[in-house]
C-alpha cells in the first residue's frame, strides 16, 4: 500500500536560531527540538535531563485527598482491602504496583483480583463485587477500569463495599458514586497532565500516601519500572510526566530488572544468562528501549490474561524470588506462544473473509464477526487488519450470550467517538481515540454495523485512508555524523508525542552492492548524488520487490530512522528505511 509522505512544519525560525546558539547544536537538531515545543535552554535541559522533581503534586488530582483518607481509615480500622485491575498490561502492572506498596501495611488483610476475560468481561464485574462482599473486603481499589461502572458501583454500595476508582479512560455523562474517582480526564479535574496510564494513576495514589505518611520517595520510586512498562504497552503519549516516568523506569529496568522482568528477558536475545547466581543475574547485550517493552515484555505479560488468567501475570510481576519468577515466566511464555498461533490463524481467516466480500473494497471501515474466534486475541487481529487495509476496524466474536469486540483506528480518526454514536445499540463500551472495546446483543449486530459504517463514511477524509509517514526533516548524508547521532539518541525515550525522528533524503542511488536478503528484505548500500563523500548501509524490510528499480542506477528518495548496528563487535550507523519513492 502506497504511503503519503508529509513533512512536518518547521519550528519557529527565531526559536531555532536561539536554540542553535544556547545549545551549540546544528539547525537540524535545533529544529527537531522546536518541533517538540522546546524553546529555551531551560526547556531543553528538562527535555534531555528529566528529573523526578518535575513530577506534579499528586494532590492536584481531583479526589486524591478523599482516596488517601479512605485508605488510611481502612488501615487504622483493620479493614480488608482488595486491589482490582484489568487483565491487560496496564491493569496488571497497576495491580502489582499498588498491591506491592500496600502489602507492607495491610499484610494478610490485602489481596488482588483480576476479572476473567471470558466469564466477567472488561472492568468491574458483579462477580468481583460479590467476591469482595463475601470475603469481607470493605474497600476495593479499582485500577485501569471503573470510570463508567455507574450501576456496578451502586450495587457495591448495597453490599457495603466502598470503591476507589483509579482510571484513565474517558468518563461517560455520569461518574460512578465511588468514595473517590481518580481520573484526569474527568471534566472537573484540573491536574496539569491528563495522559497518565492506569498504572500512572496508581503511582500518583501511592505517591500521595507516601507524602502523608512522611515516607522517603524511594519507597515509591522502586515501582517506577512498572509504570514505564504500562506507558509503553498502553501506547500513551510519552510527553510531560509520562516522559519522566518512562525515562526513570527504563533506567531502573536496565540497571537491575525485577525478578519477573529478568525472567521474561531470558526468552529474548537482549539478555543472556551468564550464571545462575541471583546476585549477578543477567547481562545486557544492549540497552532496553520503549520498543522492547512494547514488543518483548508487554505481549508476554498480556498473554496470561488473553489465554488463561491474568493473575499469573501479577504474580510474575510481584515475585521476589528468581526461582519462582522463572517458573511463572516459563508458563507465561508458553501462553504467549499459544496466543501467537491463535492470532495468526484468526488473522488468516479474517483476511479471507474480507477478500471474499466484494463490498469491502469500497468500504471505509471494517466490521467483521465470527462467533468461534478466541476473545483473547481479537484486539491483536483488529490491529493486523488495520495495518493491512488501513481503515477503522472492529473485530467481533461471541461470549457470554453477547457479541463482544475490539476496535482499532487509523491516524487522526477517533474510533471511540464513532462507537459512541452507536451507544444506544450497545451494552457497554469504553476506551481511547485509537483503541476501544464494546459489547452488544446479537440482535443488534446488523444495525450496529450499518450505523458504525455510515458514521465512518460520513466523517473520515479520504486522505485518512492512506497511511501517512510524517517526516521531521530533510537531511543530506553529509549531516549524518557520530556527533549528530549521539545527540539524537538523547531525544529518547521515543513513543507517541515524541516519535523517533524520520528523515528524508533525495537523489539517493545504489552503489552497486545492494541485495535482497531473507524472504523479501533489502540490504542497501547507498550514496547521495549531492553528497558523494558519504555512503551508508540501510535495511528496508518487506521492500525486496523494489530491487529491480533500485539496481538500475536511477535516483530515488528514502525516508528513514537513523540507528546503530552492531556486527562482529563493531558498531556503525545504518538507515532503517521506512519507505522508498521513485521519480
Amino acid at each position: 500500500m502506497q504511503s503519503r509522505w508529509v513533512v512536518k512544519q518547521d519550528g519557529d525560525v527565531q526559536v531555532v536560531k536561539h536554540l542553535m546558539e544556547v545549545l551549540s547544536v546544528d539547525a537540524h537538531l535545533a529544529n527537531l527540538l522546536a518541533q517538540r515545543e522546546v524553546q529555551s535552554f531551560e526547556e531543553a535541559k528538562a527535555f534531555f535531563r528529566p528529573e523526578i522533581s518535575q513530577l506534579h503534586d499528586p494532590f492536584l488530582m481531583k479526589d486524591m485527598d478523599k482516596a488517601v483518607e479512605r485508605v488510611l481509615r481502612a488501615l487504622k480500622g483493620n479493614e480488608k482491602i482488595l486491589i482490582y485491575g484489568d487483565y491487560d498490561v496496564d491493569g496488571t502492572t497497576s495491580v502489582a504496583l499498588v498491591y506491592s506498596y500496600l502489602k507492607k501495611y495491610f499484610k494478610k488483610r490485602i489481596e488482588f483480583y483480576i476479572p476473567d476475560r471470558y466469564s466477567e468481561g472488561y472492568g468491574i464485574s458483579y462477580k468481583g463485587i460479590d467476591h469482595a462482599a463475601e470475603h469481607g473486603y470493605s474497600l476495593v481499589i479499582a485500577l485501569d477500569c471503573g470510570i463508567k461502572a455507574v450501576e456496578k458501583i451502586a450495587y457495591a454500595t448495597t453490599k457495603n463495599v466502598d470503591f476507589i476508582i483509579c482510571d484513565h479512560h474517558r468518563p461517560g455523562d455520569e461518574l460512578p458514586a465511588a468514595v473517590a474517582v481518580l481520573d484526569t480526564k474527568r471534566p472537573d479535574c484540573n491536574y496539569p497532565f491528563n495522559e497518565l496510564s492506569g498504572c500512572g494513576v496508581g503511582f500518583k495514589l501511592i505517591s500521595a500516601l507516601a507524602i502523608v505518611q512522611n515516607e522517603p520517595f524511594e519507597q515509591v520510586f522502586q515501582y517506577i519500572d512498572l509504570v514505564a512498562i504500562s506507558i509503553a504497552a498502553d501506547i500513551v503519549p510519552i510527553t510531560g510526566e509520562n516522559r519522566i516516568l518512562a525515562h526513570f523506569g527504563l533506567k531502573a529496568i536496565n540497571a537491575k530488572p525485577r525478578a519477573g522482568i529478568e525472567a521474561i528477558l531470558t526468552y529474548s536475545q537482549i539478555k543472556r544468562r551468564e550464571t545462575p547466581d541471583e546476585e549477578k543475574g543477567l547481562v545486557l547485550t544492549r540497552e532496553l528501549t520503549i520498543s522492547d517493552l512494547v514488543f518483548l515484555i508487554g505481549p508476554r505479560i498480556n498473554a496470561a490474561g488473553r489465554i488463561e488468567s491474568a493473575c499469573n501475570s501479577v504474580r510474575l510481576l510481584i515475585a521476589d524470588k528468581m526461582e519462582h519468577a522463572v517458573k511463572l515466566a516459563d508458563a507465561v511464555n508458553n501462553l504467549n506462544t499459544e496466543r501467537r498461533s491463535l492470532d495468526e490463524h484468526i488473522t488468516e481467516e479474517a483476511l479471507a473473509m474480507i477478500e471474499a466480500d466484494a463490498d469491502h473494497k469500497e468500504a471505509k471501515s471494517t466490521v467483521i464477526y465470527n462467533k468461534n474466534w478466541h476473545k483473547g486475541v481479537i484486539g491483536i487481529v483488529a490491529s493486523r487488519l488495520t495495518e493491512t487495509y488501513y481503515r477503522p476496524t472492529i473485530v467481533l466474536t461471541h461470549a457470554n450470550n453477547l457479541i463482544t469486540g475490539s476496535a482499532r483506528s487509523v491516524k487522526n480518526f477517533d474510533v471511540y467517538d464513532a462507537i459512541d454514536q452507536c451507544a444506544g445499540l450497545l451494552e457497554h463500551f469504553g476506551g481511547h481515540k485509537y483503541a476501544a472495546g464494546l459489547s452488544l446483543k446479537p440482535e443488534n449486530l446488523d444495525a450496529f454495523r450499518k450505523k458504525f459504517n455510515d458514521f465512518v463514511s460520513a466523517t473520515i477524509g479520504d486522505e485518512m485512508l492512506v497511511p501517512e509517514i510524517e517526516i521531521d526533516e530533510r537531511l543530506d548524508f553529509d549531516m549524518i555524523t557520530e556527533k549528530f547521532y549521539r545527540i539524537l539518541k538523547q531525544f529518547a525515550p521515543f513513543g507517541p508525542g515524541n516519535m523517533a525522528p524520520v528523515f528524508r533524503s533525495d537523489f539517493v542511488v545504489d552503489t552497486g552492492n545492494s541485495r535482497v536478503v531473507g524472504k523479501n528484505h533489502l540490504k542497501l548500500e547507498l550514496m547521495q548524488q549531492t553528497s558523494r563523500s558519504r555512503e551508508f548501509s540501510g535495511i528496508a524490510f518487506q521492500k525486496g520487490y523494489m530491487f529491480e528499480q533500485i539496481k538500475n542506477g536511477n535516483p530515488f528518495s528514502i525516508c528513514y530512522h537513523i540507528e546503530e548496528n552492531e556486527w562482529m563487535g563493531k558498531s556503525n550507523l545504518q538507515l532503517n528505511i521506512k519507505d522508498i519513492k521513485f521519480g
